[in-house]
């Protein structure tokens, strides 16, 4: 089945027990992030350009797009490719900070590149390096670098983690 046909065999939807209410509902961020890696296990980073840390491959779902689906277009955007995207691995609650409301992260296996070029879009990204996580995390905020451990972890594991802030439940 397909989304529209998902969306029909759920039937009208519930009418709101208070008028107003859905609107008065907290707001989250959500973002879909690949762990992309090489066959000598390096993780595939961005160099942001809008921000002074290295990134996964990924962003922020839009208006009525899953995560995994946000995941699939941030990856071809970023970096030219249209993979298919694997299994979950990290769900990973962040806090509100500064004025960043908070968000749910979710990691997803990526898969094993072969030295295939990339086409980064230069507005997103203005380099891309493999790296080990220990070498990448001084170049990484700290909950990412325990969220991307903890990717890691379910890649070898099979099991996803739900995680806070990056450390495990």
């Amino acid at each position: 089945m397909n989304r529209q046909n998902d969306l029909a065999a759920e039937g009208e939807p519930e009418k709101e027990f208070n008028p107003g209410i859905a609107a008065r509902l907290p707001r989250k961020t959500a973002a879909g992030g690949a762990l992309i890696r090489d066959r000598a296990g390096r993780i595939l980073f961005l160099e942001p350009t809008y921000k002074p840390t290295l990134d996964i491959p990924g962003g922020i779902v839009e208006y009525d797009e899953s995560p995994y689906e946000a995941c699939r277009r941030e990856v071809k955007e970023e970096i030219g490719l249209d993979l298919q995207i694997g299994r979950l691995l990290v769900v990973d609650w962040v806090p509100a900070l500064g004025p960043w409301t908070d968000a749910i992260n979710f990691v997803f296996d990526g898969g094993t590149l072969d030295e295939i070029p990339l086409t980064l879009d230069p507005t997103e990204a203005r380099a891309h390096h493999y790296l080990t996580l220990p070498e990448a995390t001084p170049h990484l905020r700290p909950s990412m670098a325990r969220r991307l451990s903890l990717a890691q972890q379910a890649l070898t594991t099979g099991t996803p983690t739900y995680a806070d802030f990056g450390r495990a439940i």
